[in-house]
C-alpha cells in the first residue's frame, strides 16, 4: 500500500493522517494499537535504523542506497535488470528456490 501510494519525494508527505488514511484501506490494520504506533513514531528508531542500514547497502557507489527495489540473497545482490521478478511472486519463489538448492548443494560438497 506504501509503495503504491508514495507521496513525492520533495515533501514529507508521511503525515499521520496520510498513513492512518492509508491504513484504513487494508483489511484489519487499524486498530488502537496500530494508531497509537502512528502517532507516537513508536517504531521510529527501527526506521532510522533500516534508513542506515540500506545507506550502507549502496556502499560508496551509492551512498543514498541502492535503489528500490533490491534484493540480496545470501549477500549477493540481485542486478537492478531481474527487478521484475519481485513482482512476480511464482517467479520470485522459484529464485529463492533454486538459490536454497544451490547452498544445499554446495554444502553437501564440502
Amino acid at each position: 500500500m506504501l509503495y503504491a501510494n508514495q507521496p513525492e519525494e520533495a515533501v514529507d508527505g508521511y503525515t499521520d493522517a496520510f498513513l492512518l488514511g492509508l491504513a484504513s484501506q487494508v483489511d484489519g490494520l487499524r486498530g488502537p494499537a496500530f494508531d497509537a504506533a502512528v502517532r507516537t513514531m513508536k517504531y521510529r528508531d527501527f526506521v532510522t535504523a533500516s534508513q542506515k542500514a540500506y545507506e550502507k547497502a549502496g556502499g560508496p557507489a551509492e551512498p543514498e542506497g541502492p535503489g528500490t527495489p533490491t534484493a540480496v540473497v545470501n549477500g549477493t545482490p540481485i542486478p537492478a535488470e531481474y527487478n521484475g521478478i519481485f513482482m512476480d511472486g511464482a517467479a520470485f519463489t522459484e529464485l529463492l528456490e533454486s538459490v536454497e538448492r544451490a547452498t544445499l548443494w554446495e554444502a553437501d560438497r564440502t
